[in-house]
């Protein structure tokens, strides 16, 4: 069973189950996979789907962002929820300690001596950790490791 087939399995199982707020977080969820569809001019594939997943969880760690910093705690929380609902579908997330190990593997394969490698890095990196590791998190450590603190 595809990736796309099984969001859309929830999503009715959701709907039977009356959950509102999962019924909504996976219906945007599939509208964002036929946008990038249409976009695309193809059926998506399991990595393309957890992409589309990934944004999504992305856009919803910046809205806990901002909610959180304009003092919008309820806002958040429901934020949160959402992004909770949409990571079931990604695959298991790397820990700090095996992103760190990846990054070592990548700056010895790239040969990587300082800052001016962190795009190079990133670059070998990403393709690597897609959908298990958070970008942000990751740009942060090769930063470290490379000496640009």
């Amino acid at each position: 069973m595809t990736l796309q087939m099984r969001i859309e399995s929830a999503m009715r199982d959701a709907m039977r189950a009356r959950d509102q707020r999962r019924t909504s977080t996976l219906r945007m969820a599939m509208a964002a996979a036929q946008n990038r569809r249409i976009e695309l001019g193809r059926d998506l594939t399991d990595d393309d789907m957890i992409d589309v997943l990934g944004r999504q969880v992305k856009q919803r760690r910046e809205s806990i962002e901002q909610f959180r910093a304009g003092g919008r705690e309820e806002m958040a929380r429901g934020e949160e929820a959402e992004a909770e609902i949409l990571a079931e579908f990604l695959p298991e997330q790397l820990s700090e300690a095996e992103l760190a190990r990846l990054i070592e593997e990548t700056v010895a394969s790239t040969g990587a001596s300082g800052p001016g490698d962190m795009g190079r890095v990133m670059g070998a990196l990403m393709p690597r950790t897609r959908g298990r590791a958070d970008g942000r998190l990751a740009s942060e450590l090769v930063r470290r490791r490379l000496g640009g603190d």
